[in-house]
C-alpha cells in the first residue's frame, strides 16, 4: 500500500483543531478512525496491479542523437477502472538530459476490460544496447487516498547505432568514384587496371592506350578504356585498445574511427568491393564477413559497431596481425584505424608490418587531436609558451612516427575527427585509381 499526499493533508487538517482545542487520544481517534476507514475502502476499490498485462512495440534501433519511440500497451482485465501512475524505467543514458527523463512517467486511466498505449521517447546519449528496467505501476482508488503498487518485467531492447555523421561526404565521393569509373562526362577517362571497352581515338587521348591490333582490323584508330578494379577485398581493423579510449573533442577516438570506417564501407560497397570488419585489442571484439559485394554489409557493420567500447588494455599487435591475416587470406587492402603515438607504433605495430605488407596493401588511419595544434600556436604568456612547446614537441613526435610507416610501404592518413572520414575515403579512391588494391 502507498499513501498519497492527499491523505497526509487530510490527517494534518483533522488533527490541527483537535490538538489546539481538545488535545486527547479520544480526539485523535475521532479524526483518524474515519480517515483510516476511508483509506482501507479506497485501497479495496483500487484496480489490482498484479493482473495487469503489458506488451511492448516500437523502435528496436536508433542512431545516436535521434529519438526512438517505444510503445507500452497496458491492458486492464479487471472489473474496476484503473487510475494509475506508471514509470517505465530505462538506464539514465537513454536520455541526453535529466529533463528528458520525464518522458518515462505517465498518468492514465483505463476503463475495465480495456487497454491504453503509452509512448516513451528515448534520446540516447551513448551507443550500445539499452534494456528497460521494471515497469512500476501505482493504482489509485477513487478517493485518491491510497494506491496499490507493483512491478512488472516487460523485456525490450533498443540498439543505439553510431550516428554516421560523415554520410554527408558520401555523394561527393560517389561522384569521384563515377569519374574514375568513366560513367560521367569528364575530360579524362577513368583510370584503373581492368579493361573496360574500345572506342574511337579522339585528339587528347593518351597514345599509350591505342590498341594496334584492333586498329588494324578497322578503319579508325581504337583506344582501350579502363575502369577501376572491382570485387577487391577490404579489411577494416578497429583498434579497441586503451589508446582508442582517449577523448578528442567531445567523442572518444574509437567513435571518430567508427565514423570513418562507415564512410569507407559505404563507398567501397558502392564501388563493388568486398568489405570485412574486425575489432580487436587482445581478442576479437566484433567481426563482419562481407561475403559477396553489396548486400547488407553496411547495416551489418553498423550493428556490429554499436555495442563496441574501448578496452583499457594494451593492444596485442602480434595477435592483431595474425588475426588480420586469418581474415584476409587473399590479397586485400587492410585499413588499420589505430593510434600514431610513438610507443604503441614503434614497439607494437612496426615489428609486425612486414608480414602484413608482404601480401597486402596496408593503410593506417589515425585520429589527430586539434587541441594540440591550438596549443602549438599559443603565445602571449609564460603558460602559453610552455603549452606551445609541449604542443610542438607532441606534433614532432607524431610526425616522426608517421614518417616511419611509408618506408614499409604503408599509406598513412592522419587527420582530425571532422576530416578523418573524407580523408580516408580520398586515400581509398587514390589507391583504387592507381590500381593498388
Amino acid at each position: 500500500m502507498a499513501l498519497t499526499g492527499r491523505t497526509a493533508l487530510l490527517a494534518a487538517l483533522g488533527s490541527l483543531p483537535v490538538g489546539i482545542l481538545a488535545p486527547s487520544w479520544t480526539g485523535m481517534l475521532a479524526v483518524n478512525a474515519p480517515l483510516s476507514l476511508a483509506i482501507l475502502c479506497d485501497y479495496a476499490l483500487a484496480a489490482p496491479v498484479r493482473s495487469l498485462r503489458f506488451t511492448r512495440s516500437g523502435d528496436t534501433s536508433v542512431r545516436l542523437g535521434d529519438t526512438a519511440q517505444v510503445q507500452l500497451t497496458v491492458t486492464n482485465p479487471s472489473r474496476r477502472r484503473l487510475r494509475a501512475h506508471l514509470r517505465d524505467a530505462w538506464p539514465p543514458s537513454s536520455w541526453s538530459s535529466e529533463a528528458e527523463q520525464a518522458a518515462s512517467h505517465h498518468r492514465f486511466t483505463v476503463p475495465a476490460g480495456e487497454r491504453v498505449r503509452l509512448t516513451t521517447f528515448l534520446r540516447p546519449a551513448r551507443r550500445g544496447d539499452r534494456l528497460p528496467d521494471r515497469v512500476t505501476v501505482r493504482s489509485f482508488g477513487p478517493l485518491g487516498l491510497a494506491a496499490r503498487q507493483g512491478r512488472h518485467d516487460v523485456p525490450w531492447a533498443v540498439r543505439v547505432l553510431p550516428p554516421f555523421t560523415s554520410r554527408k561526404h558520401l555523394p561527393s565521393r560517389l561522384a569521384r568514384l563515377r569519374e574514375l569509373d568513366g560513367r560521367t562526362t569528364v575530360l579524362t577517362r577513368g583510370e584503373g587496371t581492368e579493361f573496360d571497352s574500345l572506342r574511337v581515338y579522339v585528339p587528347g587521348d593518351d597514345t599509350r592506350s591505342i590498341d594496334w591490333r584492333a586498329t588494324a582490323r578497322q578503319s579508325a584508330v581504337a583506344v582501350r578504356t579502363w575502369r577501376p578494379e572491382r570485387d577487391r577485398h577490404i579489411l577494416i581493423v578497429l583498434d579497441t585498445g586503451r589508446t582508442s579510449a582517449g577523448r578528442v573533442g567531445d567523442v572518444p577516438r574509437l567513435d571518430a574511427a567508427m565514423d570513418a570506417a562507415l564512410l569507407l564501407t559505404a563507398l567501397a560497397v558502392r564501388a563493388g568491393d568486398r568489405v570485412n570488419l574486425l575489432a580487436y585489442d587482445r581478442r576479437v571484439r566484433a567481426q563482419v564477413r562481407g561475403g559477396a559485394a553489396g548486400g547488407d554489409v553496411l547495416s551489418s557493420v553498423v550493428n556490429a559497431m554499436a555495442p563496441l567500447e574501448p578496452e583499457l588494455v594494451e593492444t596485442d599487435a602480434r595477435g592483431l596481425s595474425t588475426t588480420a591475416m586469418a581474415h584476409a587470406p587473399q590479397r586485400s587492402l587492410i585499413v588499420l584505424l589505430t593510434s600514431l603515438d610513438a610507443a604503441p607504433v614503434e614497439e607494437g605495430l612496426l615489428p609486425v608490418l612486414p608480414q602484413l605488407t608482404r601480401r597486402h596493401t596496408v593503410l593506417v588511419a589515425s585520429v589527430a587531436d586539434p587541441h594540440v595544434e591550438t596549443m602549438a600556436r599559443s603565445r602571449g604568456s609564460v603558460d602559453a609558451v610552455y603549452e606551445a612547446a609541449a604542443g610542438t614537441q607532441t606534433q614532432e613526435q607524431r610526425r616522426r612516427t608517421a614518417d616511419q610507416l611509408p618506408r614499409h610501404g604503408v599509406t598513412v592518413v592522419d587527420a582530425t575527427p571532422n576530416t578523418l572520414a573524407p580523408a580516408l575515403a580520398d586515400a581509398y579512391l587514390a589507391l583504387k585509381a592507381a590500381g593498388r588494391l
